[in-house]
């Protein structure tokens, strides 16, 4: 009886130290530190004990798959959607783990995606993704699947509730890098505009919290306006034409969010305003003016490479319906830097200025790969090795 006392005086000591705690305690102490550290994330981000540890799905595969996109009007979701139908659909229909993806668009509406979420439940869906939302708004509606045992997963951005999967870039720490790359590319010193995505869904705002933050590092660099790109070339490319057009003092440097660098570039070029540095994503066509120009800016950050999120996304769900467990709410990545060096070994000289492609990372360096993310469920396996 002392003894199991005593080993029971020791498991509540432990515990309470937080050793054994469940969810970020339970990974790679260093990725904790990088991504999970709560001066570089997102206050709203949600980092707890992931309510699907001990999920089993009510069916076995093949598994039907809803994609609740809410916006279908950039180079960012076609390319993501391309990824989908024309690689992940095929492959994992012939592994004999997918019987179909059932797309929905709600164009930004809220109510329209909260409709569609639960239809596409009540539809048989095993599992749903989202795209990109509003952190708050469809709260209801994942619990709505979560009572009916379908799990919602978030790609590119979080929501708050405690039933929904989310996965993406830590978008602080990225926006961070970004903004105070600008700052040092002008030498601590400078004019600069911000062009966000869409104010109001979580990867914009975190993404513009951390591209603030990074400005702000040096301080004699000044924000002089903002403006909202809607991660759209076009729409990004109107706001700044506006902006300069209105705006006719020195201006530095331009920090943008991606689907939007094009536009950004297009604006300045028809401005002539010289040759402005434009923080670059992984749009294929800025991408190319800087290998053209290896001296435009000094690097290029990847914040979400839209094949690799879905891929990452895919990966986390098809794991998770299999009952492996993730062990937290929001399972996130590491931005990827890319010199011009880093860049010609991917791109040559002859590529295309219009390109309205992206550029793809890969498993290893976005996360999907089983040696990162192993260690993010309690019960790690080959997803595409699963017998039922």
């Amino acid at each position: 009886m002392l003894r199991k006392l005593l080993c029971a005086a020791a498991l509540i000591a432990v515990s309470a130290t937080g050793v054994l705690a469940e969810g970020v305690d339970e990974l790679n102490p260093d990725v904790a530190k990088r991504l999970y550290n709560k001066d570089m994330l997102d206050p709203m981000q949600p980092v707890g004990p992931s309510k699907w540890r001990d999920f089993k799905p009510k069916k076995g595969p093949p598994w039907k798959i809803g994609y609740a996109s809410s916006y279908a009007g950039n180079t960012w979701r076609a390319a993501a959607m391309d990824e989908l139908q024309n690689v992940i659909v095929p492959e994992w229909q012939k592994l004999g783990l997918l019987s179909e993806v059932v797309v929905t668009q709600s164009n930004l509406n809220d109510s329209t995606q909260i409709q569609q979420i639960r239809q596409l439940v009540d539809q048989g869906a095993d599992a749903i993704i989202l795209c990109c939302s509003n952190p708050t708004a469809l709260n209801a509606s994942v619990k709505y699947a979560a009572d009916k045992g379908v799990p919602v997963f978030s790609m590119t951005g979080y929501l708050t509730s405690e039933y929904a999967v989310n996965s993406s870039v830590n978008y602080q720490v990225g926006g961070y890098e970004i903004g105070k790359a600008m700052a040092d590319q002008l030498g601590g010193k400078g004019n600069v505009l911000v062009v966000e995505g869409i104010p109001g869904t979580s990867g914009s705002d975190s993404q513009n919290r951390g591209v603030l933050a990074g400005l702000a590092s040096s301080p004699d660099i000044k924000v002089v306006g903002s403006v909202a790109g809607m991660w759209t070339d076009q729409v990004a490319q109107g706001e700044v034409q506006k902006w300069l057009a209105t705006n006719p003092g020195k201006l530095d440097g331009i920090v943008v969010q991606s689907a939007a660098e094009m536009g950004v570039l297009r604006a300045v070029q028809q401005a002539g305003r010289g040759e402005i540095p434009v923080a670059i994503g992984g749009e294929l066509g800025a991408l190319c003016h800087w290998r053209k120009n290896p001296n435009y800016i000094n690097a290029a950050f990847q914040l979400w490479p839209p094949a690799d999120d879905i891929e990452l996304m895919w990966h986390i769900m098809m794991r998770t319906l299999q009952g492996q467990g993730p062990k937290v709410q929001s399972i996130l990545v590491d931005p990827v830097k890319l010199t011009h060096e880093d860049l010609t070994k991917v791109m040559d000289e002859n590529c295309n200025l219009d390109s309205a492609e992206w550029l793809k990372v890969g498993s290893k360096r976005w996360g999907y790969d089983p040696s990162y993310l192993d260690d993010f469920f309690l019960h790690p396996a080959d997803p595409r090795a699963f017998k039922p």
